[in-house]
């Protein structure tokens, strides 16, 4: 499993759980992408993500905490290759992305063509893309709907109906306080991110 798996130890038969996607929920309702039934879980528990640095975690301000290699998790950090994560009953091993000595990855597909994009689309991922960028932070975040509008004069309305047509035309589907990260990490994979406008 080129892209790192979890192995779930705690909740019944062992079972790996592969990270596939750019972002993984962790939690008791069922539609996470990893559920754990237990009600010393929280519903929306944790979440893992993947950055240009690596697979973080962070908690999502559940009620009992997640702990990783016996201590508590706040508020994120990134995985290492055998990281033990505890939520609730729940072990999970992380084993980090297989990679060849001298390369950064292995037997991964090229990232897709980026899709036509109009000037104003261009210039909204651009500005929502800068941190991920740029770097200099381990856990970046894009900027909020408001410093967006602000930096290109136009109203937050206008950046939400720019920001609704390019998830559509990335694929992202869900509708959850993370699908502006998600599409900036989408929009640096397939080569859509830039370049920045040169500061007036």
């Amino acid at each position: 499993m080129a892209d790192g798996y979890f192995e779930v130890h705690g909740v019944g038969a062992v079972r790996l759980v592969p990270l596939t996607a750019d972002a993984l929920t962790i939690g008791r309702a069922p539609t996470n992408e990893l559920p754990i039934h237990s009600n010393l879980v929280s519903r929306l528990h944790a979440l893992v993500e993947r950055f240009p640095s690596g697979w973080s975690i962070r908690d999502l301000g559940s009620t009992n905490g997640t702990t990783v290699n016996g201590s508590p998790l706040r508020p994120a950090q990134i995985l290492r290759d055998r990281d033990r994560v505890e939520i609730g009953p729940a072990r999970l091993v992380f084993h980090a992305p297989a990679e060849h000595p001298g390369t950064r990855t292995l037997n991964v597909e090229p990232a897709p063509a980026p899709p036509a994009l109009t000037r104003r689309e261009q210039e909204v991922l651009t500005l929502l893309c800068r941190p991920f960028v740029e770097g200099g932070v381990p856990f970046p975040e894009p900027p909020a709907v408001r410093a967006i509008a602000a930096a290109l004069h136009v109203t937050e309305s206008a950046v939400k109906k720019h920001l609704s047509r390019l998830y559509d035309k990335f694929g992202l589907t869900t509708n959850d306080e993370r699908r502006r990260s998600r599409l900036a990490g989408e929009a640096v994979r397939r080569g859509a991110a830039g370049p920045f406008p040169s500061a007036p």
